[in-house]
């Protein structure tokens, strides 16, 4: 998935489809949860991949918070633990 459409994704899943005006700190946080999910021993093809996008605007989503106390949220942890656990070969790429 290309990062156009990954932000264009992410931006649905949160309710901003269709509005450019944050797309610079959307990407900034995507890019964030892509590096947390890479560290924590995410493929790259797994993190890249179609299926990871809902995971992704879910730790956008965490991060977004107007109070700076920004925390992934447990659903966000457990998920990201699961994915860590897949393989190449198990991973949706359309």
């Amino acid at each position: 998935m290309s990062e156009f459409n990954l932000l264009e994704e992410v931006k649905k899943n949160i309710g901003l489809g269709g509005n450019d005006y944050h797309d610079q700190t959307i990407q900034s946080y995507i890019d964030e949860v892509k590096q947390y999910l890479l560290d924590g021993g995410c493929k790259p093809k797994v993190v890249n991949s179609p299926s990871s996008a809902g995971l992704i605007a879910r730790g956008v989503l965490d991060l977004w918070t107007p109070t700076g106390a920004a925390d992934f949220s447990p659903y966000f942890k457990s998920r990201a633990i699961q994915l860590a656990l897949k393989d190449d070969e198990d991973v949706q790429t359309e």
